[in-house]
């Protein structure tokens, strides 16, 4: 691979290689997509409609993103592998996540959303640990923040999402009256 570093909109390309760059091209619009899917999603009213339809495509959109991290990775794996963990827990959750979904145990709703919203984190996390010193005001701040900040931002959402969302309630709920160690006993 051709080394010769290049800049693309503020952000240090390491090598010109044609299929290095290739590689990257579908990488920076698999992310762009998993982003916007992502945030669809979340917004959305979780019922028949834009919530699954964007959930598939967030899903695919990472699926997509760890495939070409993956090929980068191989390429530059002593200057990236810390990427290729992100990228792997990423997908990780994403499956599981995916996996969940289509339930109505609630249980699975709050597996499903745990896992969405870390899968989420994940794939902010390494961008911004890739990226970040190359960005404007990020550059600013210490190493730490890029690998920290989005967990800090994610965590307290998803908690309450978990704890106030009305469809994680409801399913919630119904698994709470349907247990038998839930029910009440004699006078």
């Amino acid at each position: 691979m051709n080394q010769a570093p290049i800049t693309i909109a503020g952000i240090p390309i390491p090598s010109d290689a044609p299929l290095f760059l290739a590689v990257v091209a579908i990488h920076v619009v698999a992310g762009l997509a998993a982003v916007i899917t992502g945030l669809v999603a979340m917004s959305s009213d979780k019922r028949a409609g834009p919530h699954p339809s964007f959930g598939v495509w967030y899903y695919r959109s990472v699926v997509l993103v760890f495939i070409t991290m993956a090929v980068l990775s191989a390429m530059r794996w002593a200057h990236d592998y810390h990427l290729f963990i992100l990228g792997a827990l990423a997908l990780v959750a994403v499956v599981v996540g995916r996996q969940t979904a289509p339930s109505r145990s609630g249980v699975r709703i709050r597996v499903h959303v745990t896992a969405m919203g870390l899968s989420y984190v994940l794939l902010l996390t390494a961008f911004y640990v890739d990226n970040g010193p190359n960005l404007p005001l990020w550059r600013r701040l210490p190493h730490l923040t890029y690998w920290v900040l989005p967990i800090l931002v994610g965590a307290p959402l998803i908690v309450r999402v978990l704890l106030t969302h009305p469809v994680v309630q409801k399913m919630a709920s119904v698994v709470d009256v349907a247990r038998p160690d839930n029910r009440r006993r004699g006078p």
